[in-house]
């Protein structure tokens, strides 16, 4: 049976999903992993449910417009070499983005974890 566009598209999608929680178990201190494509919007977003989210539903909007539009400029400048991840370093949170195929992983991590890179390494790994 041939697989339609839509097939292809749940596939995805519930890969994505799988991917978003597997990033959540790796520490107690990530907050929130997902996915956004190259317009902002967000195809899958995992918060660990017993945390209240830090930005309001407008906020999230404005916040994923702003790193997609920031990716999408910095994907013709190839003078640095190919980005291997954005890390934004917040007082409550640090927020690490990868980019993979045509979609970005925004995962947001507590600013007390520890070991930051050893988490950075893993959820590279996962993606």
């Amino acid at each position: 049976m041939v697989k339609t566009p839509s097939d292809k598209w749940k596939k995805n999608i519930l890969k994505y999903k799988k991917q978003c929680q597997t990033i959540l178990g790796i520490s107690t201190n990530i907050r929130y992993a997902g996915v956004i494509n190259n317009y902002g919007r967000t195809l899958v977003g995992v918060i660990k449910p017993s945390l209240k989210p830090l930005l309001k539903s407008e906020d999230v909007k404005q916040e994923f417009f702003i790193t997609s539009t920031f990716l999408s400029l910095r994907k013709n400048n190839n003078s640095f070499g190919k980005l291997d991840h954005i890390l934004l370093k917040h007082s409550k949170v640090n927020i690490l983005i990868l980019q993979k195929n045509n979609v970005s992983f925004y995962i947001s991590i507590n600013s007390k974890e520890k070991n930051l890179e050893k988490i950075i390494s893993l959820i590279k790994q996962t993606i």
